[in-house]
């Protein structure tokens, strides 16, 4: 990857351009084209982008981009060779588990309790008891509101 990043770097400067005026024309940041020259695949998260960033600095550079991606492809090639068969294993295991998780079954005695819901209930019941107990007293205040001035009527 080192060699990759300083053929593009010296194709650059061969040019006479910038990496500001090659962040400007490309629209990708400054460092990211520091890293691509300095050869630090690491800081990429994915190898598709990188690889994308890479095709269009070397077209960007006028260097032949098939040649270039041929020369990533057999670095990513040597490099994930490199990688022990265990450890693929491994995360293929991890990644399967990942996507068939099944379910766990529990007992509803060892299952834990969401708090939020029972305060939620709660807060609702009683907003309900408060607003039927205001109800009663209002309706109670009308009915002997009502007889009062009933009885006063019939007593003048």
């Amino acid at each position: 990857m080192n060699e990759i990043g300083q053929s593009l770097k010296d194709a650059r400067e061969e040019a006479g351009v910038s990496l500001d005026e090659a962040s400007k024309d490309l629209n990708i940041e400054v460092v990211i084209l520091e890293n691509i020259e300095d050869g630090n695949i690491g800081c990429f998260k994915d190898i598709f982008v990188l690889k994308d960033y890479i095709q269009s600095y070397a077209k960007y550079l006028g260097l032949d981009e098939e040649k270039i991606i041929d020369e990533f492809n057999e670095y990513l090639f040597e490099y994930t060779s490199k990688i022990p068969l265990e450890d693929i294993e491994k995360a293929i295991l991890e990644k399967n588990k990942e996507e068939n998780k099944e379910p766990e079954i529990s007992s509803p005695y060892t299952k834990p309790v969401m708090k939020t819901r029972k305060l939620y209930y709660a807060l609702i019941y009683f907003i309900i008891f408060v607003l039927v107990v205001l109800a009663v007293i209002w309706s109670v205040k009308q009915i002997t509101i009502n007889n009062e001035i009933i009885n006063y009527v019939s007593y003048l």
